[in-house]
């Protein structure tokens, strides 16, 4: 299965939350900007790992839900998501 990371840079994301309605891993930060928390799908127990700095976002999965990420990457309006595999 691919391992693979996303990523939200924080100067990007203007808090449009486009993310968040093909993605529930995504969800509104505390400073009213997208970030990821693997626990907030209600549907898959979902394990992950997730650094959040003031410049970015980064989550790790091994999930088989890269897809789910794209989509969230795709719908941003600022470009500020990026989705990439970074190996088995």
């Amino acid at each position: 299965m691919p391992r693979y990371e996303v990523t939200i840079e924080k100067d990007a994301c203007d808090g449009i939350f486009a993310c968040l309605t093909r993605d529930p891993r995504f969800v509104e930060g505390e400073d009213g900007l997208a970030t990821v928390d693997p626990d907030a799908d209600p549907v898959y127990d979902c394990e992950g790992e997730v650094t959040d700095t003031d410049e970015r976002v980064v989550a790790t999965f091994d999930d088989d839900r890269i897809d789910e990420a794209q989509q969230a990457a795709a719908a941003c309006p600022t470009d500020a998501i990026a989705v990439r595999e970074v190996g088995e």
